[in-house]
């Protein structure tokens, strides 16, 4: 029974693995790619298998994903209107002919180009697998930090740092390359040098509102199916988009997706006393920067160099600065947070003087955090590379050097992190405008 039942499994897994699942649902959603004509078996006189199964990792993509289409007018990193009618014969008016709009952060590749026959769908998964990029977590956490509920906001940070680290880290030890293309088509790029189980951005986009509802229901006055269902959509909606972008297999975003439940209940019923010990215990600023630092070094030695160590560093360094900034504002009497006595929390008349207070606060405090950001990368990587003796002439080049990476992301999220929670906080107080 208990062979069968492992044997039925392993089947299960290696079915929804399969790329071709991935490029029917892409079809499906009015994607066609521009590959080539299939070469033809030289044995049997029959068009190669449009399945060849997963590839190994490269540095860089194969001629099919570099290759030129024949189209002299398409744009790079965008997109157009089609001159010609779909590959399923699809009226021109309706195609829209595209490239991905950023290219691979490791190789620089841009792209293949590719049809799009609904254009609806494109601008709804392009939304939802932003929100599983870094610009969305540098404008949601400050947010919801600013203007709804600052507690809420860094014991997020928590999760979503520790949820990076176990997925990225993850993904260097399985080592699955991404879907084969052809058959897929990659919608995204950016990412495609990365190996993909399990998704991350599944991961992100469960974790996220999941905890912001577990977290805020009960905390806040609204319906319990009106929280739950927000965060399922949201989930669902980065879960299907990584689908969509060719980026993961139906298997990677299912694991992503369970995965990330499984961190969640693990950290659930302990985020109060980590919250606590971040605020109150006196070696919370050493433990918290051995810990992250540690766990950094451990990502960084599992493979070779590729964007993901970056980021599982960067999730880890804004949990550094965040982690600091709440101890620095509890033992300064700087904590926003609402006394018990008023729990639960009930939303406030939305008036035009709110809206221009929130949208003020948002829009000095993300300023500050590009600004700080900017400032320290352009400082942190040139001293970096004289202190190692590295070039650093190319930017791309020093970085996939640990010795680089690694410290460069620390410093420059933590302190991004350190002035979400703390700097910003005390010049809106300054500018009178908290």
């Amino acid at each position: 029974m208990a062979i069968d039942f492992v044997k039925t499994f392993v089947h299960m897994c290696n079915y929804l693995q399969d790329p071709c699942h991935v490029a029917r649902f892409q079809q499906f959603c009015g994607v066609k790619g521009t590959f080539p004509v299939k070469p033809t078996n030289p044995d049997s006189g029959q068009p190669q298998s449009d399945c060849p199964g997963l590839r190994k990792r490269v540095q860089q993509e194969v001629s099919v994903e570099n290759g030129a289409t024949g189209d002299s007018t398409a744009q790079l990193n965008g997109m157009q209107g089609d001159s010609t009618a779909g590959l399923d014969g699809t009226p021109a008016a309706e195609t829209i002919r595209a490239k991905p709009l950023r290219k691979n952060s490791l190789t620089g590749d841009v792209g293949q180009e590719f049809l799009i026959h609904n254009k609806f769908l494109f601008y709804l998964f392009t939304f939802g697998t932003e929100l599983g990029n870094e610009m969305f977590f540098i404008i949601f956490f400050p947010f919801l930090f600013w203007n709804i509920d600052a507690l809420v906001s860094r014991r997020l940070i928590v999760v979503w740092a520790w949820n990076l680290f176990v997925g990225q880290s993850t993904k260097d030890l399985v080592r699955w390359s991404r879907p084969a293309s052809p058959p897929v088509v990659k919608v995204e790029v950016f990412y495609n040098s990365e190996y993909s189980m399990p998704s991350t951005h599944a991961m992100t986009g469960t974790a996220i509102p999941f905890c912001v509802f577990m977290l805020t229901y009960g905390r806040w006055q609204y319906p319990f199916l009106f929280g739950f269902f927000l965060a399922l959509s949201w989930s669902v909606l980065v879960c299907v988009s990584r689908v969509y972008m060719g980026m993961h297999s139906i298997l990677e975003v299912i694991t992503g997706f369970l995965y990330s439940l499984l961190i969640l209940a693990f950290f659930w019923p302990i985020l109060d006393k980590i919250d606590n010990f971040y605020m109150m215990d006196d070696y919370a600023p050493l433990v918290v920067i051995v810990s992250h630092v540690s766990l950094g070094l451990v990502a960084f030695s599992l493979d070779s160099w590729s964007t993901s160590r970056g980021d599982t560093a960067q999730a880890l360094g804004t949990g550094v600065g965040a982690a600091l900034a709440t101890h620095v504002n509890y033992q300064l009497g700087l904590l926003p947070d609402p006394p018990l006595s008023s729990l639960p929390l009930t939303l406030p008349p939305i008036t035009t003087s709110l809206v221009v207070l929130s949208l003020l606060r948002f829009v000095i405090g993300v300023a500050v955090l590009l600004v700080t950001r900017m400032v320290m990368k352009a400082v942190t990587i040139p001293f970096l590379c004289r202190v190692f003796g590295l070039p650093s002439d190319d930017v791309r080049q020093a970085r996939q050097h640990m010795r680089v990476e690694l410290p460069y992301r620390y410093i420059v999220y933590s302190v991004v992190g350190f002035s979400c929670v703390c700097v910003v906080p005390l010049l809106f107080r300054i500018l009178n405008v908290a």
